[in-house]
């Protein structure tokens, strides 16, 4: 089945960061060190995308930016926060949250939204300059002018504006032209104080940029001459990207500068919208990758300020995780009701005992051991889940206890008491000190089995295209097997019988997953 082809999920969220780049990412590792559960929505298209190489930024300098974003995502999921890939095309206010609107039908809702969007940049209209921008037509002396020091470099004023960079250039390479564009206007001092400094000033339109054989600029075309260059430098405009936030009323400004719009925050990064925020340079242009992470972390860390607040005006810290569940179990029945195959197979010959369903859902794991005679313990993170359990075992006269447990929570699980403990694609936030996976292992009893089956991943890292799809889930954000493997490699009582990606039984509930990554391993020890 086509991933578009599957149902649309509704997520419930703390908080929503639409934009995955430096200023987004860095807010929400700040939210989710305040357990808040956070769905980052990813495009796939920051700014500096067209830039090979970050430079400035202390520990990642010379990197590609794909690096820094793959550093700034493993560092959100490790504390259970999701970035998913997708297109958020709409915010609306609804009851006391917000819903976003994903590319391809999903929703997320959310308690406050975190606008990291960016900007776009707007070159002026000379054939060539698109073509070459982020390679060797640069706009920045700090993020790329070392990598073209003492290079002919040519620098395209349009506006003037356009001047400001001109000295930091110039300390870069003693070959500095100065093209002042077209008809703009600059002040005469500046532009003696620029010649007496070594720069060569000319005026005229440029009309195209001129390449070698090999594809680089080799000069600036004007209409009766050809300047010699290496590399070009222009000023852009640029135009906040805040189209998702129209219906929100939440619009651009001018900015200061007469070249673009930004969004307009308070010192806290509080947009005109209560509830929702901005960070990085959707707010600021001259913020560069540094500068738009330190904003997005204080901004992250402002919107949790805001949060904790509400908490302890409203006496209640409620879980976002368990509140995500509870809305999702609040409707028609989610699940077939039947075992999952890989449980049937795999508990097969196993005497009954005491048995603990981690992440039970409506029961028909838990269930259907009862019905085998063993004496089962039902756990889960939404008590609505527990609720629907609880009404199904009565029907059939089983005695199935139930728990509200959250894995993460410390001992949420009796120590050493169960012959059997199960967790059949359960969706268990991760943490640096893997506290669940422990929390696990030190549920099963000496001689007992632990049983666990995942979904395979590697379906749901294939790319999507954020134009058309988005994807609801996060597989990186949750416990995986490959955690828990890790973990009883370290054991010394613990035995690994299955370890295997196997074919899903035939009748599986989600059909649309092919495959499941399940583990069996016994605990040996007295």
């Amino acid at each position: 089945m086509s991933e578009h082809t599957h149902p649309t999920v509704r997520r419930h969220c703390d908080v929503a960061v639409v934009g995955g780049s430096a200023a987004g990412l860095a807010a929400a590792l700040q939210l989710v060190r305040q357990r808040r559960s956070v769905i980052v929505v990813d495009a796939g298209d920051p700014r500096n995308a067209p830039a090979a190489h970050m430079h400035g930024y202390l520990g990642f300098d010379g990197q590609a930016p794909a690096a820094l974003v793959a550093a700034g995502r493993a560092d959100v999921r490790r504390y259970g926060g999701e970035v998913i890939p997708g297109r958020v095309v709409d915010v609306t206010r609804s009851d006391a949250a917000f819903q976003l609107e994903l590319a391809g039908g999903h929703t997320i809702v959310a308690l406050r939204v975190l606008a990291a969007t960016g900007l776009t940049d707007e070159l002026p209209d000379i054939p060539g300059l698109a073509e070459h921008w982020g390679r060797d037509v640069i706009h920045c002396p700090f993020c790329h002018g070392f990598e073209f020091r003492d290079r002919r470099l040519v620098q395209i004023v349009t506006d003037p504006m356009g001047l400001h960079p001109a000295p930091l250039f110039r300390r870069l390479t003693d070959r500095h032209t100065v093209v002042l564009h077209g008809d703009v206007d600059v002040d005469d001092a500046r532009i003696e104080a620029l010649t007496n400094a070594g720069v060569h000033m000319v005026r005229g339109s440029v009309t195209r940029l001129v390449e070698d054989a090999a594809g680089d600029i080799s000069g600036v075309a004007l209409a009766n001459r050809t300047i010699d260059a290496d590399v070009v430098a222009v000023g852009p405009g640029f135009a906040a990207r805040v189209g998702p936030f129209a219906s929100l009323g939440l619009v651009p400004s001018p900015h200061p500068s007469g070249l673009g719009t930004v969004l307009v925050t308070d010192e806290r990064g509080s947009t005109s919208v209560a509830g929702v925020y901005a960070a990085g340079n959707v707010t600021d242009p001259s913020h560069n990758v540094p500068m738009a992470a330190a904003h997005g972390s204080w901004t992250g860390a402002m919107i949790a300020f805001d949060l904790a607040e509400q908490d302890m005006t409203a006496g209640a810290f409620a879980s976002g995780n368990a509140a995500d569940w509870d809305h999702r179990y609040s409707g028609e029945r989610m699940w077939s009701g039947r075992p999952n195959g890989a449980l049937v197979r795999e508990v097969d010959g196993l005497a009954p005992g005491r048995a603990l369903d981690i992440g039970a859902g409506e029961g028909g794991d838990a269930i259907w051991l009862a019905e085998r005679g063993w004496r089962v313990t039902a756990s889960d993170i939404s008590r609505r889940a527990l609720e629907r359990i609880a009404s199904e075992s009565d029907s059939r006269s089983l005695d199935v206890e139930c728990l509200d447990a959250d894995a993460n929570a410390p001992a949420p699980f009796p120590a050493q008491a169960f012959d059997l403990v199960t967790a059949h694609y359960a969706s268990i936030p991760r943490t640096p000190d893997d506290r669940a996976v422990e929390n696990i292992l030190g549920a099963v009893a000496p001689g007992g089995t632990l049983l666990v089956v995942t979904h395979d991943p590697e379906p749901m890292r294939t790319p999507v295209d954020t134009a058309e799809h988005s994807r609801p889930f996060d597989p990186e954000a949750y416990v995986a097997i490959d955690d828990v493997v890790t973990a009883i490699t370290r054991l010394p009582d613990w035995h690994i019988e299955v370890h295997a990606t196997v074919p899903r039984p035939s009748g599986a509930a989600s059909s649309h997953h092919v495959d499941d990554v399940v583990l069996r391993a016994r605990r040996t020890g007295r």
